[in-house]
């Protein structure tokens, strides 16, 4: 490794903007203020109103450019802010192939809004690459993809699809939420642009409401920063510091929660009231080998499935250590019913089509010690 090629876990420490420099100060300050002065009418200054750029959320926005290797960061106002405004680089006209199983409010997005003013999607399983070439249009402007998938945790060959969209001068575009670039950094494989919803594991503590977007190149930030400015969902400065403090201890979170989810998999997969198991770490994963080759690491997600919606639904009223809600990635557990919450703005016949069922359910493990975790799972399941 190059003198000055940090390794990551140090990146998330020395990042570039981690000490103020006019004062010293160990933390990036928190700049509240929406509106600045103009020392000249008549010459032009970095900052002049808060939506337009704030000191603290620019810190955080060079902050995830430098861990996922890009030129720009982008900070919005969720994760749904980043991808809808992603989502804008396009026009009526155009059309966008998409992940098949991609998340819920994605996929509400692109059925329900953007759909009005004529962008048109072609939903597709990215684990089938001749599905995938067979979906190019003429007017096809971008390609969309999750990997691993959420919830059913498919994998898809970035670096395959992203040389493919170059060679048909497509945008090529990944919500990278479940791998963060500890894990995985797509732009190294030839993506354009990567997304996040930093409100999972980059923020870590279910305590920041908060998206990002990084660029590969000067020309597409230049896009996104219009987007950005012109739509206005960006970040506070009181959210960007909550959620630069939470991304320093992100390898710390991310590794324990890691290893504790490859246990909590295995143990799925014995378990006679679990009719099937979810997760890239898995040796009989059908996309395990790809994911290797693309990943460092195979995530804190396991979905796993029970017989039927009624036994999923008693499953997830008897557990009593994670928080069953919406979301993932946060240090505390949490199951969530797919059915029910994320992808509940699918119909019953389209989640069933993209695998999932009444009796899919979806776990983050947090930082709670991994015996007890499966303890809790063991006695909910045994009830089934």
């Amino acid at each position: 490794m190059s003198q000055n090629k940090k390794h990551f876990e140090t990146s998330l420490i020395h990042f570039g903007s981690e000490i103020d420099s006019q004062t010293g100060a160990a933390s990036v300050p928190i700049f509240a203020a929406t509106t600045f002065h103009h020392k000249s009418v008549e010459e032009s200054q970095k900052y002049d109103y808060s939506r337009s750029g704030n000191p603290t959320r620019e810190a955080l926005e060079q902050y995830i450019a430098v861990l996922e290797g890009g030129t720009d960061g982008f900070a919005f106002a969720s994760g749904m802010a980043a991808i809808s405004t992603t989502f804008l680089l396009f026009s009526a006209g155009d059309h966008i192939i998409v992940t098949d199983d991609v998340y819920g409010g994605t996929y509400r997005f692109l059925t329900a809004i953007i759909n009005r003013f004529n962008v048109e999607v072609t939903f597709v399983d990215m684990t089938d690459f001749d599905k995938v070439t067979a979906a190019l249009q003429p007017n096809t402007k971008a390609i969309f993809m999750e990997s691993p998938s959420n919830p059913t945790l498919q994998i898809t060959d970035i670096k395959k699809l992203a040389v493919w969209a170059k060679e048909n001068d497509l945008i090529s575009i990944i919500d990278n939420t479940f791998m963060t670039p500890l894990y995985q950094r797509p732009l190294e494989l030839g993506i354009d642009i990567v997304l996040h919803s930093a409100t999972k594991f980059l923020g870590g503590h279910s305590d920041v409401l908060a998206g990002l977007a990084v660029t590969k190149d000067a020309e597409l930030a230049k896009q996104l920063k219009f987007l950005q400015n012109g739509f206005g969902a960006v970040l506070n400065a009181h959210e960007s510091w909550m959620l630069m403090r939470g991304m320093k201890t992100l390898q710390a979170r991310m590794v324990q929660s890691e290893q504790s989810a490859r246990k909590l998999a295995e143990y799925l997969q014995q378990h006679p009231k679990v009719t099937r198991v979810y997760y890239p770490g898995l040796a009989d994963h059908p996309g395990r080998e790809i994911h290797e080759s693309q990943s460092s690491g195979y995530g804190a997600v396991v979905s796993f499935e029970v017989d039927g919606g009624e036994r999923a639904i008693q499953m997830l009223n008897r557990v009593k250590i994670p928080l069953v809600a919406v979301s993932l990635g946060a240090v505390e557990s949490i199951l969530s019913y797919p059915a029910r919450m994320s992808h509940a703005a699918m119909t019953r016949e389209e989640r069933y089509a993209r695998g999932i069922t009444d009796g899919l359910v979806r776990y983050s493990v947090g930082l709670e010690h991994i015996e007890d975790i499966i303890a809790d799972l063991d006695t909910a399941l045994g009830e089934l």
